[in-house]
């Protein structure tokens, strides 16, 4: 385990002004006003993400910016210098001598003489894009074992951890105390990463299993006082429905489902790790009234693809789901207003995950939309199709969308009226994948194949 010192000085002589400055208003809703669109590294290289294959990921990325993709992030263990150990002990933890992760130079060597991630957040940001990173909540444990210094405070680090606090399925941190070391430490660490210039921090085991409202309002206000506007992206899920207002006010955005991998169907229980596509129906469903600017459920990373070298699950592979399944996930996430984060490897991106992520009538949707949710009440011959509508667009002239999922194992045919779907009169559609134009008519008549969607403008 490597401890550098470099970054400390600095963070010092920098905290308290820095503290002193910074804003302490309530979070702007511009921050996030619309749901983040970006790509994260995890479906796709797990632990193992480096600095050539990220850089090569975001050139691909900002190809595509002009669709809204914005955000560049690198998932988990960026500070491993052997992100392929069994064990924590053997994965060479990269420490700086106030205990915060530094990304590790064998694997990131612009980060070299404790540079941190500033070199690559700034080629991140001459592409017109935005630099995200992946933490664990917490004060690492090699910290804790040396009692180092909490920069900007008399704290150390002993102070701070909770060590009866260990995440359950990552025991390389100790939980962090509700107490002034605690926030201190908080402090730091967003200090520093707003000096690297971060845009976007995710941070795990903190909004479900175990819920950390204490640890939540802490990196909130720390990063209120660093003096930068960073998305708090909060995970795993599922997020329960009992903490909306709080996270809402915390964050801006948070994980709602069990990491969601590429099959239709993984377990009868959607609780279960991992979740199916067809889990999300539901779960966006009971969501959808806490959707609003600045504020977005997720309903998790989207496997399209290729999912190789490393993925986070499984072996390297082309997605499991077929392309109608990928498609109807891109089009629930869309009309759902869920943030948009692409699982893929961008460096082998095929063509029709390119149409995906390139339709702009599609992606329209989700960035404009005001308001969306699930029919709760369908026609006779629904039984096995979903339906979402969406409206968007100014005072005096209204959007409509609508989609329809068929989530059975066979195809379906489905026939009725507007009026019935709740949008009156006769009506034209636009089928925004296809292009297809239905003629004005009071009765809308389609067929889907298993798991598959149409989405639709109605005029």
């Amino acid at each position: 385990m490597t401890i550098i010192g470099k970054n400390s000085l600095l963070s010092m002589l920098l905290g308290c002004a820095v503290i002193a400055a910074s804003p302490v208003a309530a979070k702007a809703p511009d921050l996030a006003p619309t749901p983040p669109m970006g790509w994260n590294s995890w479906d796709s290289y797990g632990f193992t993400i480096d600095e050539a294959d990220y850089r090569a990921n975001a050139q691909v990325l900002a190809s595509i910016k002009q669709h809204g993709w914005t955000y560049a992030v690198v998932d988990m263990g960026w500070y491993m210098g052997r992100p392929s150990g069994d064990k924590r002990e053997t994965r060479d933890f990269e420490i700086d001598a106030n205990g915060l992760l530094l990304p590790t130079p064998n694997r990131f060597p612009s980060a070299a003489g404790g540079a941190g991630f500033k070199p690559l957040a700034d080629w991140v940001h001459s592409l017109g894009l935005k630099f995200g990173f992946h933490i664990m909540r917490g004060i690492p444990r090699g910290a804790v074992e040396r009692n180092t210094p909490i920069a900007g405070s008399a704290f150390h680090a002993a102070d701070a951890a909770d060590t009866s606090d260990v995440c359950g399925w990552d025991d390389s941190n100790y939980g962090i105390r509700d107490n002034a070391a605690g926030q201190a430490y908080y402090d730091s660490m967003m200090r520093l990463y707003a000096q690297w210039g971060a845009d976007f921090i995710k941070v795990d085991c903190i909004a479900d299993h175990p819920y950390r409202p204490t640890e939540i309002r802490q990196i909130a206000a720390a990063i209120k006082k660093s003096g930068r506007q960073i998305v708090l992206s909060l995970s795993p899920g599922a997020t329960q429905l009992e903490h909306a207002a709080e996270v809402a006010q915390y964050s801006q955005m948070w994980r709602i489902s069990n990491d969601i991998w590429d099959k239709w169907h993984f377990h009868d229980d959607p609780g279960e790790y991992p979740a199916g596509v067809d889990t999300a129906f539901d779960t966006l469903a009971k969501w959808s009234q806490y959707v609003k600017a600045g504020t977005w459920p997720d309903a998790d990373m989207l496997p399209l693809g290729s999912l190789r070298p490393h993925p986070g699950m499984g072996e390297p592979r082309d997605s499991g789901l077929t392309q109608d399944e990928q498609r109807t996930q891109f089009t629930l996430w869309a009309i759902a207003r869920s943030p948009l984060m692409l699982g893929t490897n961008l460096t082998q991106l095929d063509p029709f995950t390119r149409s995906l992520v390139t339709n702009d009538k599609v992606i329209g949707v989700n960035q404009t939309a005001r308001e969306s949710h699930a029919l709760s009440e369908l026609p006779p011959g629904f039984e096995n199709v979903r339906v979402w509508v969406a409206s968007a667009g100014k005072a005096g002239k209204p959007v409509r969308y609508i989609a329809f999922f068929n989530v059975a194992d066979q195809p379906a045919q489905v026939s009725t009226t507007w009026s019935q779907l709740g949008i009156a009169g006769e009506r034209s559609a636009l089928n925004l994948w296809t292009g297809e134009k239905l003629a004005p008519a009071r009765t809308i008549t389609l067929t889907l194949p298993k798991h598959g969607s149409a989405i639709y403008e109605v005029r």
